[in-house]
């Protein structure tokens, strides 16, 4: 009961800070900006949105293969359709609570292919770890290739941890990060020196043990071709998404390559903020991203909207369909693909 408490508790929490952030950027607009906005709406060629939806699409079904990819040195060869559909159950479930998707995803896909949860934890960090170095090599061409444009808002995104209100360096802030850092990394040695020997400290040396497992399995997966192959997919196709979605809107079209940099990477870091999908956070980083390109924030704001929108209608139409499949696939399930 506590525990189902706490979940509402946490998704209540991260709904309120989407919908306070879509309130933060709506509530400046003047009635002209409204007038604007809803202009903008009206403007847009949603037909564009077919092939960004094709694309992302893609994508998806791309992280699911490298997924599976990564299992393989573990031992486990699940079936294509039930890693796709678990991944796809995945973000659907993430759009209710932040992160929820990660876990739903191992336990659907443990309990159709009896693959040990912990071990495909271990695969999702590592999962993570790819994408996080991608993301850092996107930030660094993105900054790299429009320094001029970019340069100083990624500086003072960054640079905002470490600031003090009146913009100077902050000693203390930093000292808090570190602090907290050491605290949780010699807390956790001690309490497993203290009661390493005990049943619970046990359990979650294995649970750990089996995250380790999933890490490591880098070294052991034979078709490193094909894991880099899809790496740069996703991401490949995540930017021409975005590029084609500048066509559905008259005024920003001439944005180009760069501009798709700019949009990935802000929007990527905006997603990092554990709102239902983005919610909020992704409109708020565009809105104050793409006036670095002379685009209005009105504009911005309503390209935003419409991005996230398709995304988020691609994840809860085919993950409703997702829910409803996999059982059915599950019991006519021809033998597993080799």
């Amino acid at each position: 009961m506590l525990k189902k408490s706490l979940s509402v508790i946490q998704y209540i929490f991260f709904l309120g800070l989407g919908i306070g952030l879509l309130w933060y950027s709506f509530r400046h607009m003047t009635d002209e900006q409204i007038e604007q906005l809803k202009e903008s709406f009206r403007q847009t060629k949603y037909i564009y949105l077919v092939p960004v939806v094709i694309t992302l699409m893609l994508s998806h079904f791309s992280r699911s293969m490298r997924w599976r990819i990564l299992m393989e040195p573990l031992g486990y060869k699940p079936t294509r359709m039930n890693v796709f559909l678990s991944v796809m159950i995945g973000y659907f479930f993430n759009l209710l609570v932040p992160r929820l998707g990660e876990v739903m995803k191992c336990t659907t896909l443990a309990k159709y292919e009896k693959v040990p949860p912990d071990k495909l934890i271990g695969t999702i960090v590592a999962e993570r770890t790819l994408d996080l170095i991608c993301l850092l090599l996107v930030i660094i061409l993105t900054i790299a290739v429009q320094f001029d444009v970019v340069g100083h808002h990624a500086l003072d995104l960054f640079s905002g941890l470490v600031k003090n209100e009146d913009g100077g360096f902050s000693l203390i802030k930093l000292g808090i990060y570190l602090t907290v850092l050491a605290f949780i990394v010699f807390g956790l040695k001690w309490l497993f020196k203290r009661f390493g020997s005990s049943g619970f400290f046990l359990k979650v040396k294995m649970f750990f043990r089996g995250i380790w497992e999933g890490i490591t399995s880098f070294k052991r997966v034979q078709q490193k071709g094909w894991l880099l192959f899809h790496t740069i997919f996703i991401w490949s196709m995540y930017l021409v998404s975005i590029y084609i979605g500048f066509y559905a809107f008259p005024q920003i079209t001439h944005l180009g390559i760069k501009g798709s940099l700019s949009v990935l990477t802000f929007g990527s870091l905006g997603m990092i903020i554990p709102t239902p999908g983005g919610m909020g956070s992704y409109q708020y980083i565009l809105q104050k991203t793409l006036p670095l390109y002379d685009v209005s924030e009105v504009t911005s704001f309503a390209f935003g909207n419409v991005l996230w929108g398709a995304q988020t209608i691609i994840l809860v139409v085919f993950g409703v369909f997702s829910l409803v499949m996999l059982p059915i696939y599950n019991r006519v399930k021809k033998p597993k693909s080799p």
